[in-house]
């Protein structure tokens, strides 16, 4: 009788590495109630290689300021202070 569901290959083997930091949002850190579009430089901290957004579990922010962060890239996309795509 053939095992279904691919190839086993035993049991689990260990993750390696130690512990991860917590991840906190800059904004709550730093106290900045908005964020702005016109800050170029640090929205591009939170826009991939490739020109999306990152998500939330990649960045580390908390949902009030990932939310106002993509209204600002958006913004800034349409006010072409960023570019929607990177050549």
């Amino acid at each position: 009788m053939a095992v279904s569901g691919g190839a086993s290959k035993g049991p689990r083997a260990p993750r390696r590495g130690g512990k991860r930091r917590p991840k906190v949002c800059f904004y709550c850190v730093d106290k900045i109630d908005y964020v702005d579009y016109k800050d170029v430089e640090r929205l591009r901290k939170y826009i991939s290689e490739r020109g999306k957004i990152m998500p939330r579990r990649v960045t580390g922010n908390c949902a009030k300021h990932q939310r106002q962060l993509t209204t600002a890239i958006k913004r800034a996309r349409f006010m072409a202070l960023l570019p929607y795509s990177v050549d």
